[in-house]
């Protein structure tokens, strides 16, 4: 299984669970959900996410994903974007995300 990520309120991922898929405000405003592979996902986190608590951490199976998935150019690295909706069904697990007692968020690699 090839494996891509995405941070959200652990409220927003209780909501896509009630309505049967999850959209991110991305979704709306960029017209994709942008996500992380494993090597960029602390980057990610402690630059948009830190100091955030009720997290999540939802790991999205690509080969599941109904929706177009693009590789795109940002902070001079790829990064994948789902363009549409996600299934449910595409996400293999959900873990509590918080971070350390400086507000950061460590993964191991």
């Amino acid at each position: 299984m090839n494996s891509i990520y995405h941070i959200t309120q652990r409220v927003k991922w209780e909501n896509a669970k009630l309505v049967g898929n999850y959209r991110a405000d991305s979704l709306n405003s960029e017209g994709f959900i942008h996500c992380s592979t494993r090597s960029q996902l602390t980057k990610t986190a402690n630059k948009f996410f830190k100091n955030q608590t009720g997290l999540v951490l939802l790991y999205i199976d690509e080969s599941k994903v109904k929706a177009e998935i693009k590789y795109e150019s940002a902070d001079n690295d790829l990064f994948p974007h789902i363009y549409g909706e996600l299934n449910l069904d595409a996400i293999s697990q959900v873990i509590d995300l918080e971070p350390d007692i400086e507000g950061l968020f460590n993964f191991p690699i």
